[in-house]
C-alpha cells in the first residue's frame, strides 16, 4: 500500500515537473518569437485591435446608432486603441525586454544630447573606479594569488618559528623538518626550500640566476606538474644519496635553451657542477616567494655542490629552510599549529644543544601574509590603499550625484509631462537608473583601460637591481568582474537620489512654475548641499592621509641612517661559482682593495657581504658572554661581514676601540665590532671592549663599538648588529659588495671599477653597480608607494570637490539671474552681489571642513602603525590641508560669484 502511494506521488510529481518544463519552454519560445518577430507582432496586434474595434462599431450600428456615434462609443468602450495595444504588449512575454531596449535607447540619446556632461561624468567615475581597480589588481596578483601556477593555495600555510617579524630568516634545519614531516597528522605534506643566487656556468661567462634547493616532495605538495619530463623522486632528496638533477623554470628554458623540446636528459652546469635536466616547470609557476621569480630547482642534498661550505642538510643546528605545509581537509590552522608546537617541544627536549639559542614556538600564516616574500609587507599596505581608493570612489559618486541632481532640475518639466500622461513613478525611477547604469558602465570601461596601464606601475617603485622581481599584476577575470560590480554599485549609489527626487514631483505645480521658482527650489535643496559637503569632507580625509604619508616619508628620508650615502658606489661579485676557495678568495679581495684604492678620485674603499637598506643583511644565532637569554628569547642577531676601513668608508664613527684592518686574518686573534644598540641590549653599563661573542663555534673578541646605523628599513628602530672581519669570517655562499667612496659623482667611477675587476678576472660577472643613494631606495619603498598613491588620490579628490562645488554654485547663481537683476536694479552694489553668491559656497566649505576634520581624526587612527616620526593627529598636517581645501573651494566659488557681479539688470529682468 505504502509503495503504491509512493509510486502515485512520484508519478504525480513527474507530471507536475513535465507541466512546469512545458510552460517554461513555451514562454522561452514565445520570448524568442517576440524578440525576433517584433514588427510582425506589431502588425498582428494592430490588426486584431482594429478588427475588435470594427466589430464594436458594427454592433453599435445594428443597435440603431448613427455611424459617427457608433464609432465614438466604440472607442470609449474600448478605452483607446493605443492604450489597448500597450496593454497587449505588456502582457506578452518579453515585454520587459522591449522596455529595457527603449530605455537604453533613450539613455543613449540623452548622453549624445549632452556630450560635455557625459564626458565629465564618465571621466569622474573612471578615475574613482580605476583607483580601486588598480589596487585590486595588485591584491589579486599577490594576496589572492600568492603562488602563481598553484591552483589551490587556501590549504597552504607558511610555517615559521620564533617571534613574528617582517624580516625573518629561514627557521628550520633539515633534520627538524624531516622529524616534523614524519610525525605530523594534520598536514598532508611539509615541504622545505632554500633560495638564493646561483650561476649558470659552462658558457663563456657565468650568468647569475635565482634558484632553490628543495625537498623531494616540493612539487607534489604544491600540486605542480611539469610540462616536460618529471619532478623529483623521493630518493633524490635523501641526504648523502641525492642525485645531481635539476628542474628548469619556464623562463630559463626559453631564454637560455631556446625552448629546446629535447632538453630533458641533457647536462648543464650550476656553479661548475654538472646536473641532469629532468623536467621543465609550467610557465606560470615561479616559486614559493610572492614577488620573486625562482628559475630552477635542485634537491637539497646538492647543497655543498651548489654553495660549498658545510653540508647543511646533515646538521640539526643549522636553520636554513623555509617551510610550507598543506593541511589535511577539515583541519584548522589552530589545530595544526598546536600539533607542530607539541612535536617541536619534543624535538628540542631530545636535542637541547641544537635548540638552546633559538626560539622553538611555531606559528602558521596564510600565504597572503607570509613573511617570506613581498606579501609580508603588502598585506599591510594594500588594504589601506584600497580603503583610500574606496573613499575616492564615494567622493566621485557624490560628485556625479550632485551633477545629476542639478541636471534633473532642468528636466523637471519633462518628467512632469511624462508623469502627467500616465507614466508611473517606478518607470521614471527605472529610466533614471538606466541612464545612471549607462554612465557607470562607460566609466567602468574607461577605468579598465586606465587600470591596464596603472596595474603594472608597482614595479616602477623598485630601484635598479638584479633582484628577480616578478610583476604579475594585471586586470584578470577576477578583477574585471569586481570592476563591473563596482561600476554597477556606483551607478546605483549616485543614481538613486536623483531618481527618487525626480519621480516625486508635484506635476501641476511644476507645469505652472517659472524659472524663478525652480531656482528657489534648488537653492533650498538640502540634499544638494549635503552632497557638496560630503565631497569636501571626503577630499579633506584623503588629503590628510596623503599629507601624513608624505610627512612620514620626509621624516624617514631626513632621518640619520648612521652612515653617509652620498659619493658612495656599490658593485657586487660572487666568487664561489667562479671556483674560488677561501684562500684564493681572500687573496682576490686583497687585490681588489689594493687596485681600487689606487684609482684617481677614490677616497676609500672596503668590502661587505651586504649593502645598507637593501634587505640584504644576514643574521646568526649568537652566544654572548655574560648574558643569560630570557625564556623563549631569540638570540638571532643581525650579522655583517665587512672589510678593513668599513666604518671609515661608510663614515660611521667608531665610538670606542678600533675598526678592522688588513692585519685581522685567520692567523690573528678573532675579533668583532658591535654597535651601540648591541652594547645597550646585552652589556648595559659595561665596557664592551674585550667581551666575547660565539658565532658558529668560533669565539670572537670585541675590539670596537660603532655608532648605530639602520640596515633594513629607515622606519625600523635601530637593532643590535655584530660586525665580523671578512678575512676571518668569509662565507662562500654570500656575495661580496664593493663600497667605494669617491670625491665626485660615484656613477662616473662605475666603468673604472668594472675594468679593474675584469683585469683581475675577465670572466667574473659584476652586478648591481649603482650608487648607494639609488640602492637604498629599497629602504623607503613601501613608504613611497603609500605616499605616492595616497597623494594621487588626495589630489584627485580635491579636484573633484572643486569641480563639484563650482558646478553647484555656478548653476544656482545662473538660475538666480532674475533675482540678481532685481537686486541690482534696486541699487545693490557689486560687492554685495559677490558676497551673496560667495556666501553659499563659503557655508558649504565650512561645513565640509568641520565634518571632514572629524572623519579624518577617526580614520587616521588606522594609519598609526604605518607612520614614522609623525602623529596620526598631526596638527600641522590637518591645519595645512584644511587651509588648502578652503582656498581651493573658495577659488572654485569665486568664478561664478565674479560672473554674477557682471549681470546686466535689463537683460536679467527679461530672463526666465
Amino acid at each position: 500500500m505504502g509503495a503504491d502511494c509512493a509510486r502515485d506521488l512520484a508519478d504525480s510529481g513527474g507530471v507536475v515537473t513535465k507541466k512546469i518544463r512545458s510552460r517554461l519552454l513555451q514562454r522561452a519560445i514565445s520570448l524568442l518569437r517576440n524578440v525576433t518577430h517584433r514588427e510582425q507582432d506589431e502588425r498582428e496586434i494592430a490588426a486584431e485591435v482594429n478588427a475588435h474595434l470594427a466589430l464594436l462599431i458594427e454592433e453599435k450600428v445594428r443597435s440603431g446608432m448613427k455611424p459617427d456615434e457608433a464609432e465614438r462609443a466604440a472607442h470609449i468602450e474600448l478605452g483607446g486603441v493605443e492604450q489597448v495595444k500597450e496593454q497587449v504588449r505588456d502582457a506578452r512575454a518579453g515585454a520587459w525586454l522591449d522596455t529595457l531596449v527603449q530605455d537604453c535607447r533613450f539613455a543613449l540619446r540623452m548622453s549624445r544630447k549632452n556630450p560635455g556632461f557625459t564626458a565629465i561624468v564618465v571621466l569622474t567615475l573612471a578615475l574613482g573606479i580605476a583607483a580601486n581597480t588598480t589596487v585590486l589588481s595588485w591584491m589579486s596578483a599577490t594576496l589572492l594569488n600568492p603562488i602563481p601556477g598553484v591552483a589551490h593555495t587556501s590549504d597552504l600555510v607558511a610555517v615559521t618559528r620564533g617571534d613574528r617579524s617582517d624580516h625573518p630568516t629561514p627557521p628550520f634545519s633539515y633534520p627538524d623538518l624531516r622529524d616534523l614531516s614524519e610525525r605530523t597528522q594534520t598536514f598532508s605534506g611539509l615541504l622545505g626550500y632554500h633560495d638564493d643566487y646561483m650561476s649558470l656556468t659552462g658558457a663563456a661567462k657565468p650568468e647569475r640566476i635565482y634558484g632553490a634547493l628543495t625537498t623531494a616532495n616540493y612539487f607534489d605538495v604544491l600540486g605542480v606538474h611539469p610540462i616536460l619530463g618529471r619532478t623529483f623522486f623521493p630518493e633524490e632528496g635523501t641526504p648523502r644519496a641525492g642525485a645531481a638533477v635539476i628542474v628548469l623554470g619556464y623562463a630559463v628554458w626559453q631564454n637560455h635553451f631556446a625552448g629546446d623540446p629535447q632538453i630533458v636528459g641533457k647536462m648543464i652546469q650550476i656553479n661548475r657542477h654538472p646536473y641532469t635536466v629532468i623536467g621543465v616547470a609550467p610557465r606560470d609557476f615561479t616559486g614559493c616567494k610572492t614577488g620573486l621569480r625562482t628559475d630552477l630547482w635542485i634537491p637539497l642534498p646538492m647543497d655543498r655542490d651548489v654553495w660549498g661550505g658545510a653540508d647543511r642538510p646533515a646538521y640539526r643546528g643549522i636553520f636554513w629552510l623555509n617551510v610550507l605545509g598543506k593541511l589535511h581537509p577539515g583541519v584548522t590552522k589552530n589545530q595544526a599549529e598546536a600539533e607542530l608546537n607539541l612535536l617541536m617541544r619534543g624535538i628540542a627536549e631530545r636535542f637541547p644543544e641544537d635548540h638552546r639559542d633559538s626560539p622553538n614556538e611555531i606559528s602558521l600564516d596564510p600565504l597572503w601574509r607570509s613573511p617570506f616574500g613581498i606579501n609580508g609587507y603588502l598585506y599591510k599596505i594594500l588594504p589601506m590603499l584600497l580603503g583610500l581608493a574606496g573613499v575616492l570612489l564615494l567622493l566621485a559618486c557624490a560628485n556625479v550625484a550632485s551633477l545629476l541632481l542639478v541636471r534633473s532640475v532642468g528636466r523637471r518639466r519633462e518628467i512632469a509631462i511624462r508623469l502627467g500622461i500616465g507614466a508611473s513613478r517606478e518607470q521614471i525611477i527605472w529610466q533614471f537608473l538606466i541612464e545612471s547604469l549607462l554612465l557607470g558602465m562607460l566609466g567602468g570601461t574607461a577605468a579598465i583601460a586606465i587600470a591596464v596601464w596603472t596595474s603594472r606601475s608597482l614595479i616602477a617603485f623598485f630601484p635598479p637591481s638584479t633582484l628577480p622581481l616578478t610583476n604579475n599584476a594585471h586586470v584578470d577575470q577576477r578583477v574585471l568582474l569586481v570592476t563591473i560590480a563596482v561600476s554597477i554599485l556606483a551607478a546605483i549609489i549616485f543614481g538613486i537620489l536623483p531618481a527618487l527626487r525626480s519621480s516625486s514631483l508635484p506635476v501641476q505645480s511644476v507645469l505652472k512654475e517659472e524659472a524663478t521658482s525652480v531656482s528657489l527650489t534648488l537653492h533650498k535643496s538640502r540634499l544638494l548641499s549635503g552632497l557638496v559637503v560630503a565631497q569636501i569632507s571626503l577630499s579633506l580625509v584623503l588629503l590628510v592621509c596623503a599629507g601624513l604619508f608624505t610627512r612620514s616619508l620626509q621624516k624617514a628620508q631626513q632621518s640619520d641612517p648612521g652612515f653617509e650615502a652620498s659619493h658612495l658606489l656599490l658593485a657586487s661579485y660572487e666568487l664561489s661559482p667562479a671556483g674560488y676557495t677561501r684562500a684564493t678568495a681572500a687573496a682576490f679581495n686583497r687585490q681588489v682593495l689594493d687596485r681600487l684604492s689606487a684609482l684617481p678620485g677614490v677616497e676609500s674603499v672596503t668590502l661587505a657581504d651586504f649593502s645598507p637598506l637593501s634587505f640584504s643583511i644576514h643574521s646568526d644565532y649568537l652566544q654572548i658572554e655574560g648574558y643569560v637569554p630570557q625564556p623563549h628569547e631569540s638570540m638571532e642577531i643581525s650579522r655583517a661581514i665587512v672589510g678593513p676601513n668599513y666604518f671609515r668608508t661608510l663614515r660611521t664613527s667608531v665610538i670606542s676601540g678600533r675598526e678592522f684592518t688588513q692585519a685581522d686574518t685567520l692567523e690573528s686573534q678573532l675579533v668583532a665590532v658591535v654597535n651601540q644598540a648591541f652594547v645597550d641590549r646585552y652589556w648595559p653599563d659595561e665596557n664592551a671592549i674585550g667581551k666575547q661573542v660565539t658565532d658558529g663555534g668560533d669565539r670572537f673578541t670585541v675590539v670596537g663599538v660603532a655608532r648605530n646605523a639602520k640596515y633594513r628599513l629607515l622606519t625600523y628602530p635601530t637593532e643590535p648588529v655584530i660586525y665580523l672581519p671578512i678575512y676571518q669570517a668569509y662565507r662562500s655562499t654570500q656575495d661580496t659588495t664593493i663600497h667605494l667612496r669617491t670625491t665626485g659623482d660615484p656613477q662616473v667611477m662605475a666603468f673604472s671599477v668594472e675594468e679593474t675587476i675584469h683585469q683581475l678576472n675577465p670572466e667574473l660577472p659584476l652586478f648591481n653597480v649603482n650608487p648607494l643613494s639609488v640602492t637604498m631606495q629599497l629602504g623607503t619603498l613601501f613608504g613611497r608607494v603609500a605616499a605616492t598613491f595616497a597623494g594621487s588620490f588626495g589630489l584627485l579628490a580635491m579636484l573633484l570637490a572643486a569641480v563639484g562645488i563650482y558646478g553647484v554654485v555656478a548653476y544656482t547663481t545662473r538660475q538666480r539671474t532674475r533675482e540678481i537683476g532685481i537686486r541690482m536694479a534696486l541699487g545693490a552694489e557689486k560687492g554685495g552681489i559677490y558676497r551673496l553668491a560667495l556666501g553659499q559656497g563659503f557655508r558649504l566649505t565650512l561645513a565640509g571642513l568641520v565634518v571632514g576634520t572629524a572623519l579624518g581624526l577617526a580614520f587616521t587612527r588606522l594609519l598609526k602603525a604605518q607612520l614614522f616620526g609623525v602623529s596620526e593627529t598631526d596638527a600641522i598636517t590637518f591645519a595645512s590641508v584644511g587651509l588648502l581645501v578652503a582656498v581651493v573651494a573658495l577659488l572654485a566659488c569665486h568664478i561664478p560669484a565674479r560672473r554674477a557681479t557682471r549681470v546686466d539688470p535689463m537683460v536679467a529682468l527679461r530672463h526666465e
